[in-house]
């Protein structure tokens, strides 16, 4: 079962994700992403519960880290799990993401 949850957290949003982001519901990642980058300067996307993510699921990441450094918001990836990280090195976007090890990291 995939799920999707947002938290406010010191004045900045973490959206947890988990199970299998991909084509089936990426857009709804996406829309969540969009809508906490509207009115929150800081916004984070928990990983940690991810055991799956497809090219629609990092296409929607990717546009919320473009969305947000157009808006000068920070944006990162928090407790990335295993197999999302291993998607992310493979098409190199580890090196393009802030990626933290928590919350408190998100914040900083």
């Amino acid at each position: 079962m995939s799920g999707i949850e947002s938290e406010n957290v010191d004045g900045a949003v973490l959206i947890r994700l988990s199970g299998e982001v991909d084509l089936s519901w990426s857009q709804q990642v996406r829309h969540a992403v969009l809508a906490a980058l509207e009115s929150n300067p800081v916004v984070g996307v928990e990983l940690s519960q991810v055991s799956y993510i497809d090219s629609s699921g990092i296409a929607a990441l990717v546009e919320g880290f473009q969305t947000a450094r157009a808006r000068g918001s920070r944006f990162a990836l928090v407790s990335v799990s295993d197999a999302v990280r291993a998607v992310l090195e493979l098409a190199r976007l580890d090196r393009v993401f802030l990626i933290v090890a928590d919350r408190a990291a998100m914040l900083g």
